[in-house]
Protein backbone atom coordinates (compact mmCIF):
# COMPACT_ATOMS: atom_id res chain seq x y z
CA UNK A 1 0.00 0.00 0.00
CA UNK A 2 1.29 3.41 -0.91
CA UNK A 3 0.98 6.36 1.44
CA UNK A 4 1.47 10.09 0.87
CA UNK A 5 3.28 10.19 4.22
CA UNK A 6 6.95 9.26 4.49
CA UNK A 7 7.89 9.01 8.18
CA UNK A 8 11.20 10.38 9.42
CA UNK A 9 13.50 8.91 12.07
CA UNK A 10 11.89 6.08 14.01
CA UNK A 11 8.29 7.08 13.27
CA UNK A 12 5.80 4.60 11.86
CA UNK A 13 2.70 5.33 9.77
CA UNK A 14 -0.22 2.97 10.32
CA UNK A 15 -3.94 2.68 9.61
CA UNK A 16 -6.35 1.46 12.29
CA UNK A 17 -7.95 -1.92 11.75
CA UNK A 18 -11.69 -1.79 11.12
CA UNK A 19 -13.89 -1.79 14.20
CA UNK A 20 -15.93 -4.92 14.81
CA UNK A 21 -19.53 -4.44 13.66
CA UNK A 22 -20.83 -7.75 14.99
CA UNK A 23 -20.55 -9.44 18.37
CA UNK A 24 -19.39 -13.02 18.84
CA UNK A 25 -23.03 -14.06 19.25
CA UNK A 26 -23.96 -12.49 15.89
CA UNK A 27 -25.57 -9.23 17.01
CA UNK A 28 -24.82 -6.20 14.86
CA UNK A 29 -23.50 -3.14 16.67
CA UNK A 30 -24.49 0.42 15.82
CA UNK A 31 -21.52 2.59 14.82
CA UNK A 32 -21.52 4.52 18.12
CA UNK A 33 -21.44 1.32 20.18
CA UNK A 34 -18.56 -0.30 18.29
CA UNK A 35 -15.29 -0.38 20.20
CA UNK A 36 -12.37 1.61 18.86
CA UNK A 37 -9.88 -0.78 17.25
CA UNK A 38 -6.82 -1.51 19.36
CA UNK A 39 -4.58 -2.63 16.52
CA UNK A 40 -3.29 -0.93 13.40
CA UNK A 41 -1.53 -2.09 10.24
CA UNK A 42 1.90 -0.54 9.49
CA UNK A 43 2.01 1.00 6.02
CA UNK A 44 5.32 2.91 6.18
CA UNK A 45 8.36 3.04 8.47
CA UNK A 46 11.04 5.67 8.96
CA UNK A 47 14.70 4.89 8.22
CA UNK A 48 15.60 4.47 11.91
CA UNK A 49 12.77 2.03 12.76
CA UNK A 50 14.35 -1.35 13.51
CA UNK A 51 11.71 -3.62 15.02
CA UNK A 52 8.63 -3.21 12.82
CA UNK A 53 8.11 -3.50 9.09
CA UNK A 54 5.43 -2.66 6.57
CA UNK A 55 2.50 -5.06 6.93
CA UNK A 56 2.93 -5.72 10.66
CA UNK A 57 -0.10 -5.30 12.93
CA UNK A 58 0.84 -3.32 16.02
CA UNK A 59 -0.47 -2.35 19.45
CA UNK A 60 0.74 1.03 20.70
CA UNK A 61 0.25 3.37 23.66
CA UNK A 62 -3.12 5.01 23.17
CA UNK A 63 -1.94 8.49 24.15
CA UNK A 64 1.29 8.42 22.14
CA UNK A 65 -0.04 8.62 18.59
CA UNK A 66 -0.86 11.49 16.25
CA UNK A 67 -3.98 11.13 14.12
CA UNK A 68 -3.80 12.73 10.69
CA UNK A 69 -6.05 12.81 7.64
CA UNK A 70 -4.42 13.12 4.19
CA UNK A 71 -6.39 13.00 0.93
CA UNK A 72 -9.46 11.75 2.81
CA UNK A 73 -7.66 8.79 4.43
CA UNK A 74 -6.99 8.49 8.18
CA UNK A 75 -3.48 7.65 9.34
CA UNK A 76 -1.77 7.18 12.69
CA UNK A 77 1.77 8.41 13.28
CA UNK A 78 3.58 6.80 16.23
CA UNK A 79 7.20 6.56 17.42
CA UNK A 80 8.61 3.05 17.34
CA UNK A 81 9.44 3.25 21.07
CA UNK A 82 5.71 3.68 21.80
CA UNK A 83 4.80 0.42 20.03
CA UNK A 84 4.07 -2.19 22.67
CA UNK A 85 3.78 -5.34 20.53
CA UNK A 86 3.20 -6.83 17.12
CA UNK A 87 0.14 -9.04 16.62
CA UNK A 88 0.36 -12.40 14.88
CA UNK A 89 -2.31 -13.52 12.45
CA UNK A 90 -4.78 -11.83 10.12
Amino acid sequence: MSTPLQPLGDYVVAQADAAETKTASGLYLPEKAAEKPQTSRVIAVGPAARHVKVGDRIVYKSYANTDIKVNGADYILVKEEDILATVAGK
